[in-house]
């Protein structure tokens, strides 16, 4: 939280909550990250075109504003690999189990004023909390 800036925190939030209505306007789709990129893993499906660009541009965007001069934090992971890797499965196990992530149901669902979406998110606020006070607490992490 130490470069936590106001006037940043909103640009970035309105420019997601653009991106999911501009997502959902143009082609009615709700932009929930691990949905899309879920979708590019299905080799039968269709729909492959819009969910490329939307990656392809999360990837780019923090690049342009590094090329620009925008000031890019160095991501930390104080933790091992083989206890991020064990994260990064319980995390995709959790999606497929609630039916979307973060930014699908935290972001589109509670907007859309989805009560399936608005639990979702309040499991997921109370795991992430509960999990950084057991990793910090209980194991030291």
């Amino acid at each position: 939280m130490a470069n936590f800036t106001p006037i940043s925190a909103a640009i970035g939030g309105g420019l997601i909550g653009l991106s999911a209505v501009m997502l959902m306007l143009s082609i009615g789709r709700i932009a929930g990250i691990s949905g899309i990129f879920g979708g590019l893993l299905d080799f039968s499906g269709e729909e492959k075109g819009w969910r490329v660009a939307f990656i392809v541009g999360l990837i780019l965007a923090p690049l342009i504003a590094g090329l620009i001069g925008h000031e890019m934090p160095s991501p930390q992971m104080p933790a091992s690999w083989a206890i991020i890797i064990a994260a990064g499965l319980l995390v995709g196990f959790g999606t497929r189990l609630g039916g979307g992530c973060t930014s699908g149901h935290g972001i589109c669902g509670v907007a859309r004023l989805s009560v399936r979406s608005v639990a979702s998110t309040a499991i997921f606020m109370v795991a992430a909390i509960a999990t950084v006070a057991i990793t910090r607490h209980v194991f030291g992490i």
